[in-house]
């Protein structure tokens, strides 16, 4: 599914002369009060999981590693998750275990099982919209090949019957089984968001504390930036044709918080002078045909943050508001209507300390 573009807000730039002056009244300040230089903010960028990541953290003081170092471990981490859980390598756990076609008990990794308990429960608090065996049904409506092709009623109700977390058991840590043999699992929709769970643990086993992590506008932020001013976060507005800002969000505890938008504004097929989503309810096998465009998800954690968003986006707001008051997440649904986008926080939202939401 889509993941909504986000971008870390900076101050705006100033004109030569007087950023020049700028910093000949913090020179001056400096030297007159004997305060120290303010730590730089380290990045690294890469390109992994078929988009781009970017990272921002401030160094622990007094630090002799590198951040050589880091951007090692990090790109050691990407690899390996893509060799456990990607979907588009045949020599991937995740495509290994797919590849069995059988009803027997088969052995698994920990971490898909962990992945798929966590999804479970999304599964379940969403009845079914969001399933991670859902797959068969892209292909099936042609968006595999990006060739939108509707299918018969018959061919619908054939892929249904093949899909379904209720036909997947957890049988312990390392071991799972499938109801019918030709079961298949995609993470598509949170391996990104865990790979950026993921990285942000490298950071700290590292001991940084004040970082930003982003994988393809999917992220997590934790501390504040090295002068001591929150991590500020543009989401947006959900227009196909548009790149203006919907909300500024700002990290103002400084706890790690994931901020996880999906959308379908991007993504989508006109035919016959019908819209339809690239966003499939699992439980009728069709594009959803409600009006939520985007929904924007803060989280502590990242996996779990992208699990609900792809389920409330599917949901939309008329359910997807109640089903996330029940399970007290932090979510900002927005909704079309007409040529007007039409906000809805749930209560959670409303409370919630850690990050405020401001117009741009």
């Amino acid at each position: 599914m889509f993941r909504q573009f986000l971008s870390v807000l900076s101050q705006c730039p100033c004109s030569t002369a007087s950023s020049a002056l700028l910093l000949l009244v913090m020179f001056s300040s400096a030297i007159l009060t004997g305060c120290s230089k303010t730590p730089e903010l380290s990045q690294i960028h890469g390109f992994a999981q078929g988009t781009t990541y970017n990272l921002s953290f401030e160094l622990p003081a007094n630090t002799t590693t590198a951040v050589s170092d880091i951007e090692k471990a990090v790109a050691d981490e990407l690899a390996r998750i893509d060799k456990a859980l990607s979907n588009y390598r045949d020599d991937s756990a995740i495509e290994k275990f797919n590849a069995q076609q059988s009803t027997e008990i088969l052995p698994a990794e920990a971490e898909l099982v962990s992945l798929v308990e966590a999804a479970r429960k999304v599964y379940t608090a969403s009845s079914g919209c969001y399933d991670l065996t859902i797959k068969p049904l892209f292909d099936l409506w042609g968006f595999k090949k990006d060739e939108f092709s509707p299918p018969t009623a018959e061919a619908l109700a054939q892929t249904l019957a093949a899909i379904g977390m209720n036909k997947l058991e957890t049988i312990d840590a390392t071991h799972l089984r499938k109801q019918i043999p030709e079961l298949r699992i995609d993470i598509s929709s949170i391996g990104q968001s865990y790979s950026v769970d993921r990285i942000a643990k490298i950071l700290e086993q590292f001991g940084v504390q004040n970082y930003l992590v982003e994988i393809g506008g999917e992220l997590l932020a934790r501390g504040k930036k090295p002068n001591g001013s929150p991590w500020r976060i543009a989401v947006e507005k959900p227009l196909p044709n548009e790149r203006k800002l919907q909300k500024i969000a700002s990290f103002d505890s400084g706890a790690p918080i994931a901020l996880i938008t999906s959308g379908t504004y991007r993504h989508f097929f006109d035919s016959n002078g019908k819209r339809y989503s690239h966003i499939l309810d699992a439980r009728s096998g069709k594009p959803v045909e409600h009006n939520t465009v985007s929904v924007t998800i803060f989280h502590e954690n990242s996996t779990i943050a992208g699990a609900w968003g792809t389920a409330l986006l599917c949901l939309g707001s008329k359910d997807g508001m109640k089903v996330a008051d029940d399970n007290k997440l932090a979510a900002l649904f927005i909704d079309q209507q007409d040529d007007k986008l039409v906000e809805h926080e749930t209560a959670a939202m409303k409370t919630f300390n850690d990050v405020s939401l401001q117009h741009p």
